[in-house]
């Protein structure tokens, strides 16, 4: 089946949307989350910014709906000058409690305080954040997940990004952070095998 083939029936694992497109399970309903699935979750990012960008929202995320975080995402791409590391790393006191009242992102201090500490270490980096993340995606092919039972939440590859992360400096990125980096941002295609979206 072609990526953009409409199903009839689902097949294991994934939904058919109203419009015909198979899909993982969540990547369907609500509209946010099929606009997210459909154009944006798995594909490669390989910009500085992008990438920041991402790692802060997993870091946000944790603990709470990743609904929660795609609502607020343009609320977060404000508050923290469209993730420009450079920006973000000259943040000082007065930023943390302009943030804190900022009911546009999540207030939540220590992830607040994680972020521009987070880009204080890009810039403290040797190469470039993309080279660095980049280095730790698996080589070679794996078998394309049936089902959601299928999707690990953590590897070794995002267990040693996490751990070379925080000898680095970097907050907020454990191994299952780092492995939804991983997925988000298109180092592992987790899209199940007859997804649209897929590859």
């Amino acid at each position: 089946m072609s990526p953009t083939t409409p199903m009839s029936e689902p097949s294991p694992g994934v939904v058919a949307g109203d419009d015909g497109l198979a899909r993982c399970p969540w990547g369907d309903r609500p509209p946010d989350y099929r606009v997210y699935h459909d154009s944006e979750w798995g594909r490669q990012v390989r910009d500085q910014h992008g990438l920041f960008e991402r790692m802060s929202l997993e870091a946000f995320q944790s603990g709470l709906s990743w609904l929660t975080i795609l609502r607020k995402r343009d609320g977060f791409r404000s508050a923290f000058a469209d993730f420009d590391p450079t920006a973000v790393a000259a943040f000082g006191a007065s930023d943390i409690e302009r943030l804190l009242a900022d009911a546009a992102i999540v207030r939540n201090r220590a992830k607040i305080e994680a972020t521009i500490s987070n880009a204080r270490a890009i810039l403290d980096l040797d190469g470039s954040l993309p080279d660095l993340l980049w280095s730790f995606a698996p080589d070679g092919d794996r078998s394309a997940p049936r089902t959601l039972a299928d999707i690990p939440s953590r590897t070794p590859e995002s267990a040693a990004m996490a751990r070379d992360l925080k000898r680095r400096g970097f907050r907020f990125v454990g191994p299952t952070t780092a492995y939804a980096l991983m997925q988000a941002t298109g180092m592992v295609d987790d899209h199940l095998a007859d997804c649209h979206a897929r590859g």
